[in-house]
This record gives C-alpha cells, structure tokens and sequence, in this order.
C-alpha cells in the first residue's frame, strides 16, 4: 500500500468526492496542499480568486447553481478570517460548502505564532460542522465525512482545518468508497393524514415555498399540490426559480419587498402550507400581527425551524419532495372560487401600481434582460435596491438561475459568486449589481478577465446606498448621513482599465443594444445605467411594522415623505 502525504490525501480525496473545481488564495501554511495540487492540474481546475471572501462566494456560486458541494481552500490567519464572512452566507442560505485551510503545526498550536488562530472556534455559531485534524490517519475520514454533512438534509457549510505537519506526515492510502447517495425516510402517516385534514377543511389556502423547494427539486410538486386544490403560490427570496415564473397560480415572491398580491394573499389565507421556507422578519413584519400564524402547514428537513417564529399548526419532518409525493394522493380537489376572486381582484389592484415610464427605470432594465438571456442563463445579485428588482421583474423557467444572498444579505457576494456559477454550468452569467456592492468586490473583474469568464455586470449606479437611503427618506426624515456616494471614479473606464469590455446605457434602447452585444462576447462585459438617486423600490415596509402598513407605489412614498 503506498504512503502518501497528508496534503496528497486530501487532493485525492477531493478527486473521489468528484471535485473538478475547487477556489482559493496560497498561503504558508497551505503550501503543501498546493504543492500536491500541482501534480493534479488535469483532474481539478483552481481559481485564484483576489481575495478570500470572494473565493468563498465563488464556491457559493458553484454549489447554488449546481447542487454540487463548492470547495475553497485559505492559508491560516488572515487567510481564514477572510472566509467568514462567505462561509456565514452559505450557513444562513444552507448552502452546501466545504472549506479547507491550513493551520500553524501542532507543536506550535496556543503559542501565538505567526498567523496562528483558532478558525474552528471562529466558525463554529456559522458552520454545520467543522474539524481540527490532529491526526492524519483520521484525514480521509473526516473529509469524507465533511462532504457528507455539507450536502446532506439541511445542507451547509463545513470547515476543515489542517495542521501543517499533518500536510506533510505520510501515511497508509488506499481509495475509500465514500457514498453521498440521497437517502430518504418515508413521512408519518399519522403526520401525512393530519396535514392533509387541515389542508382539506382550508376555505383560503396559500402554498409558500423557500430556498427548500430548490434544494430538494419539488418545483412540480409544488405546482402539482396548487392545481388540486386551486390556491395562489407564494415564495420567499430563497424561493425564487423554484418553480417557472409564468406558473398561471404563481403570485411571486412576498414580503417587505414583494408583489404586492402575493404579499396580500399570505396574511388573507385560513392556511398557510409552508415548504422549506423559514418565516424571518422580511416575510411576515410584526409577528403579533401576522394573521395566519396557528394556521399553519409546515414541511420542512429541519425539526428547527417548527415553530420557531410563528405557532405552527401540523408539521411534517423530511425532505420537501418526499413529503410532498406522498401527501399529494391525500388531498382533495377543490376549486375555492370565493378565494380564487379574492385572488384576481388582488392582482389587479396590483397591476395597478405598475411602473410605465419610458424611461431607464430598474422595471425596463429586467425587462430588457428577461428578453436578451437564454433560459439556461443565471442571474446573479448582489444585496440592495438592485436586488429587489430583479427579484420583482425578472423571470425564470429553470431552477436554481436565481443566485443572491438572501439570511446575510452580503454586499459584495456577487462577482465571486457569478464566477463560480459560469464556472459550474458552462453559460453566460449576468450579475446585477449597485454602486455600493461593485465598490466591494471589483477588484474579483481581475479574475474574471484573466480566466476569460463571460460575466456581463450590470451596474446600476444611483451614486447612493440606495436602500439604505430609501429607509432614511421614509423613516428617518429624510436625514441622509453617510449614505450620498457621490464617487468621483468613472466605472466605465475603470472596467476597461481592469480589460472587460464595458460601455454605459441611458435610454432603455442603449442598453438592449449594449446587453445584445454583451452577450456574445465569451469574456467579461460591463454595462453602467444611471439611475436617479431617488428611484425607490416598492413595495416598502418600516422594520417591525406589520403588513397591513406596506407603501405600495410612489404616491404612498410621496405621502410618507410629506411631498
């Protein structure tokens, strides 16, 4: 049996997990894992990201848009501090991840040596799990274990942490079966038939979906559930491209910044049928007031998330899909006509909030990108105002063609994250972004044109941190401290200078004709719209306050403003 390094255990280990990508930063304790990484080139591609943060997204991007557990790999000290804040993004999202990094030896381990520190006790409120391998015999198995854990029932990230003398010490190695096979439990039936119960008697249902759906692939078992008892669907932002768009029952995602029908629906239901989706404050305001809390349905992976926020009524542990085939043959067709006016008439007053303008506005940009993207194409946000219009405006037919950061709500997630996506699926990527969030991550378009990666960024520029801004014009007076950017830099030449192809739009056909182009070029692109600093999204809601309180359009912002 041949011996190998610790370091050369883990890449092939890696390889037997199936890993073809992995993203990082070298570093000194590192040294050895790239050192075997080098004999490896052929089997998995590494991105050398410009900083570790956005490694971390990158593998984030990987695992959203594939499934597939992402990999990032950081020296110590810094280098994994810098995780942090990534690894905290996939935590809250329950995105599968693996992250390795390399610490100071063991005999040096508690003497404050250079880049010495504890990640695992840095990580551990953020991870599923996370390792100190103190021993190499216990290397292959714990990686193993690691990838297990990451993507298996309610997934998220898992963090490796290697000494560097286990890098080097040599042991024993022979390949290990390490079977991430989906294993599945059958629900109670005594759950199954009292959920069913509920459902049955329901006057007004309102199905919901989260980030679950996706994870768990239950897109037609959504849709199918809906169809038998003719109720109006709903979703987080988690919950986007979990089903296709243009699903005739779909309302779209609800909330503080959701459709205002959808949004409507949820607090007007008599039962509320939640799929692995967990109720934050965006999604339901002041709890107290929050009208169908103890009537509701709850299915979900994680026993949790049962009653944690709201009082629920029936609940049923186990993956969104496995449930969902089971429960189906339990219902009973009904067409709820009553409901179903109460529906039509919602989505009417809400057409009638519609923005017309024929302007740039954020409506028409989506709008020109949901007629210029292939289907297949994922779209990527960063955290703001942008965010929230293009989980308003745009529409999707695939899952998982909706990348964003939705539990942190991390500025800067994005560039890393559309690189790790166009690095898993092969397509063109378009990465929304604001000039608060870009500022965060620009200096990852050095990547993205070294590696020829076809990202087009879409850089909606209103010289502001809009939605912070937004809330201080509602909430606060309108006494705007420290949110006015107003940077001198010019974006577009900035673009150029870093090598992407870039251009600014500002009318609606400037910028079909620029994103036309954009999408033909098999490399990085950047497009810059301005925007005035006081478009606002809508619908709106103060922190805390309940949903009967939403500003829906403009002449409610007006009002709020006293203009």
């Amino acid at each position: 049996m041949q011996k190998l390094t610790g370091a050369q255990v883990l890449v092939r280990c890696l390889i037997d997990q199936g890993v073809d990508t992995i993203f990082g930063y070298p570093g000194g304790t590192v040294l050895d894992i790239y050192d075997a990484l080098y004999d490896h080139t052929d089997q998995i591609h590494h991105v050398e990201t410009t900083h570790e943060q956005h490694a971390c997204h990158a593998a984030d991007g990987y695992a959203r848009s594939t499934g597939r557990t992402g990999v990032v790999i950081a020296t110590s000290g810094p280098g994994a501090t810098n995780l942090v804040t990534g690894i905290a993004t996939a935590y809250l999202d329950s995105i599968p991840l693996v992250a390795i990094t390399g610490n100071v030896g063991n005999g040096m381990i508690g003497t404050d040596a250079f880049q010495e520190l504890d990640i695992t006790g840095v990580t551990l409120p953020i991870t599923k799990h996370n390792y100190f391998v103190r021993d190499v015999t216990r290397l292959q198995d714990i990686v193993c274990e690691a990838f297990k854990l990451a993507n298996s029932g309610r997934k998220g990230p898992v963090l490796v942490d290697i000494p560097s003398d286990v890098q080097r010490e040599r042991v024993p190695y022979e390949p290990k079966t390490c079977s991430l096979t989906k294993t599945t439990s059958t629900p109670d039936p005594a759950d199954l038939e009292a959920v069913a119960a509920v459902i049955n008697k329901s006057k007004r249902p309102f199905v919901y979906f989260g980030g679950g759906v996706v994870a768990s692939g239950a897109g037609d078992e959504v849709i199918e559930l809906a169809n038998l008892i003719n109720a109006p669907i709903g979703c987080s932002l988690m919950g986007i491209s979990g089903i296709p768009t243009n699903t005739p029952r779909f309302l779209g995602m609800e909330g503080m910044h959701g459709h205002y029908a959808s949004t409507k629906a949820m607090n007007q239901c008599d039962c509320l049928i939640a799929l692995g989706a967990r109720f934050n404050d965006r999604s339901t305001g002041d709890r107290a007031r929050f009208a169908p809390s103890g009537k509701v349905v709850r299915v979900d992976i994680d026993s949790s998330e049962f009653s944690k926020t709201l009082d629920d009524r029936v609940e049923i542990l186990g993956d969104v899909k496995t449930v969902l085939q089971h429960l189906i043959p339990l219902i009973e067709t009904n067409t709820h006509e009553d409901w179903n006016r109460q529906v039509r008439e919602l989505r009417a007053e809400e057409k009638g909030y519609d923005d017309y303008r024929a302007t740039l506005t954020p409506k028409a940009i989506m709008e020109v990108i949901n007629e210029r993207r292939d289907p297949a194409m994922p779209v990527v946000t960063d955290v703001g105002q942008h965010q929230m219009w293009a989980a308003q405006y745009l529409s999707f037919d695939r899952p998982r063609s909706f990348i964003t950061s939705g539990g942190l709500g991390t500025m800067g997630f994005g560039l890393g994250a559309a690189e790790g996506a166009t690095l898993a699926t092969g397509e063109h990527v378009i990465l929304i972004t604001g000039d608060g969030s870009f500022a965060m991550n620009m200096a990852e378009l050095i990547t993205a044109v070294d590696n020829r990666l076809p990202i087009t960024v879409v850089l909606l520029n209103n010289h502001v941190l809009g939605m912070v801004r937004q809330m201080q014009s509602l909430f606060k007076r309108q006494r705007y401290s420290q949110t006015t950017l107003d940077r001198t830099v010019d974006y577009v030449v900035l673009a150029q200078a870093f090598g992407a192809d870039a251009s600014r739009a500002t009318t609606r056909e400037e910028f079909d004709r620029q994103l036309t182009d954009a999408l033909a070029v098999d490399g990085p692109t950047f497009i810059e719209c301005p925007l005035d600093r006081d478009e606002f999204v809508t619908p709106v809601l103060q922190i805390g306050a309940s949903m009967d309180e939403l500003i829906v359009n403009m002449d409610d912002v007006k009002a709020k403003m006293g203009r």
